[in-house]
């Protein structure tokens, strides 16, 4: 077995933060890139419910897990090495068919079908993904967030004020304005190692990332839920640069945190981190936070440009920051 790869500057006598992070897709791969350069004691745990692109025709196929996140997480982690760069463009690169032909591989991520075949070889998705880690030399572990497959459920509202329900991440995260999402099986097996990671560490991290198909599953699992109430970590969600996606069309930032306290009424919350440009109600938000037990912290975490998307840099200093307050 191989042993999980380290990815800080340690600095004597101190010891390094053990953090836990959650969530899937490129939200997850932001929040990872920035904790990667706080501490070498990481571990992602991911969502399991794709079911579009190469991982949902895979994940049909060939009756696993999907691996489309798993291995998002896995380049997010890999050594700032030339060796680590080469595996991680490698773990993304994707096969494109020729024109005419039958197109099997068209559109396939690499990285996928690398982690599939050692599944089947190894017959034990954690022992796979560890192995995987080792070859790119990740900086942290990667876990599913569940034993099996899962499928989510959303009521989507029409614009009659109608409910629709919808089926399946691809389509759910597409359809509109999501109301409420479920989780099939409901009472799935959650992975045994994210729960003791979880049990283990000093921070565990919620978000950023699509709220209603990659962040709120975890709290859906109910021995996952269970775990994240309970352990003695300090927990802190990473809020989104954007609140109005397709899942959340006019939903605010204290609309997000109103839907994880329904969700999940036991889950307590030590920090929010929030970038302002994404609250047009700063107080409403803090009143929201104060629900969850949670001090809201205020900071520039996206990236120049305008685009929403997290620079791993100034979300590394914030997170940095935020665990030396706490």
């Amino acid at each position: 077995m191989p042993v999980v790869s380290g990815s800080g500057r340690s600095v004597p006598g101190r010891k390094e933060q053990a953090v836990v992070a959650l969530g899937g897709g490129h939200g997850l791969y932001a929040s990872l890139s920035a904790l990667r350069l706080l501490t070498s004691d990481l571990t992602a745990v991911v969502t399991v419910a794709d079911d579009g692109g190469s991982s949902g025709k895979v994940r049909q196929e060939l009756d696993v897990l999907p691996p489309g996140d798993l291995r998002m997480a896995l380049a997010a982690l890999c050594d700032d090495t030339d060796w680590g760069r080469t595996w991680r463009d490698v773990m993304q690169h994707r096969f494109r068919s020729r024109p005419g032909s039958d197109a099997t591989l068209d559109n396939h991520a690499l990285g996928n079908l690398l982690i599939v075949a050692l599944w089947e070889l190894l017959e034990n998705p954690v022992d796979g993904l560890r192995w995987a880690g080792a070859l790119l030399g990740a900086r942290g572990q990667v876990l599913p967030m569940a034993s099996v497959p899962l499928t989510i459920e959303g009521d989507v509202r029409r614009a009659d004020g109608g409910v629709d329900v919808v089926r399946g991440q691809s389509r759910l995260a597409v359809a509109g304005t999501v109301d409420a999402v479920r989780l099939d099986p409901p009472d799935a097996p959650a992975c045994r190692e994210a729960l003791e990671a979880i049990d283990l560490a000093d921070w565990v991290i919620l978000g950023p990332g699509s709220w209603y198909t990659s962040v709120l599953p975890h709290l859906l699992l109910p021995q996952l839920r269970d775990a994240l109430c309970a352990t003695t970590a300090k927990r802190l969600v990473t809020m989104n640069l954007g609140t109005s996606t397709r899942e959340t069309r006019g939903m605010t930032a204290a609309d997000h945190l109103a839907v994880l306290r329904h969700c999940a009424p036991d889950f307590r919350v030590d920090a929010v981190l929030v970038d302002p440009s994404s609250v047009d109600d700063a107080d409403a938000l803090r009143a929201e936070a104060a629900g969850l037990g949670a001090e809201v912290f205020f900071g520039r975490v996206g990236a120049s440009g305008g685009a929403p998307v997290h620079d791993h840099v100034r979300l590394a200093t914030a997170y940095h920051d935020i665990f030396g307050g706490h």
